[in-house]
């Protein structure tokens, strides 16, 4: 009998090419060629979209740098190919007017007691409301859950009254309170939501180590609820700070905040433009400076609870 052919040495045998790996290796590239440039045109897109938003802030800036002339005669886009148009005699005009930066200071005054009483109370009742057995508990949250749909609008007349009943209407106190006030439902429903997320265990371990309820608070709850009350501070805070239909009623008028001293500029100087510019473009800078300054905070309490 004749032996079967053998295969020459050193030829190893040949083996047919796998199909579907080879689909696999040209599937994923593929897949990554895709990848790479959906992201690329996901870059593209948002930067277009964020340069249209911020649009409006640069033009008011430069314009604020442009003398009324110039505003007057042309657009702000003017000053890329007129550099020479740059000037800060609209911002020296802003620091002379006294009723600007008075309302500047009365601003702060409006906006920064009225953050921190919101922050402050809504975390107690926040702590409360999550932590704390007493009667009536869970209906005393359903009303300020009720509280959440009641419109500004409503209250205008009513706190009026009130306000001048007791002496403080068009004062910087009666401001700050009817911001406080409103502000308490939101800050309490958002707080108690997210202290109800802390594990149980912890706060039991710190009992058990014979922590009361105000250490609790302050050495526990507090540190891992900063993200959301750092939140809950720049809502208030933008909130607060570019309000004006409760400061034009309720401020005094020899110390309205700065929205409410703008709309009177407009009014009574209508083309006052080299002390609006800049007024406008101010008032507009410290809220972004705050937000973007607790940024990362504002980021975490958003996204507090999204992932197990």
């Amino acid at each position: 009998m004749s032996a079967p052919p053998s295969t020459p040495t050193g030829t190893p045998p040949s083996t047919p090419t796998s199909t579907p790996t080879k689909l696999k290796a040209e599937q994923s590239l593929g897949a990554r060629i895709a990848a790479r440039l959906g992201g690329g045109v996901m870059r593209v897109f948002l930067i277009l979209v964020a340069l249209f938003w911020i649009m409006p802030t640069i033009g008011l800036f430069l314009s604020s740098l442009r003398g009324p002339e110039d505003i007057a005669a042309t657009g702000w886009w003017k000053i890329f190919t007129a550099p020479s148009e740059l000037t800060f005699d609209n911002y020296q005009r802003l620091l002379d007017n006294s009723t600007i930066t008075g309302s500047l200071l009365s601003t702060i005054m409006i906006t920064v007691p009225s953050t921190v009483l919101v922050v402050v109370i809504g975390s107690l009742a926040g702590y409360a409301f999550a932590w704390m057995d007493f009667p009536g508990r869970d209906w005393w949250f359903l009303l300020v859950v009720g509280l959440l749909v009641v419109p500004v609008q409503v209250a205008l007349i009513p706190v009026s009254e009130l306000f001048g009943t007791i002496g403080i209407f068009e004062t910087t106190l009666g401001v700050v309170l009817f911001h406080t006030a409103f502000g308490l439902p939101f800050a309490i429903f958002l707080l108690r939501n997210f202290f109800a997320e802390i594990p149980r265990e912890l706060l039991e371990a710190a009992r058990l180590d014979g922590a009361g309820e105000i250490r609790l608070f302050t050495r526990v709850v507090m540190p891992l609820g900063g993200p959301a009350i750092a939140s809950l501070g720049i809502f208030q805070f933008l909130w607060v700070w570019n309000d004006m239909l409760v400061a034009l009623i309720f401020a005094g008028s020899d110390s309205p905040p700065i929205t409410v001293a703008l709309q009177q500029q407009v009014r009574q100087f209508g083309n006052n433009i080299d002390v609006l510019a800049p007024g406008a473009f101010v008032s507009m800078v410290i809220p972004l400076v705050v937000f973007f300054a607790f940024q990362r905070q504002f980021v975490s309490g958003v996204m507090a609870g999204a992932v197990k």
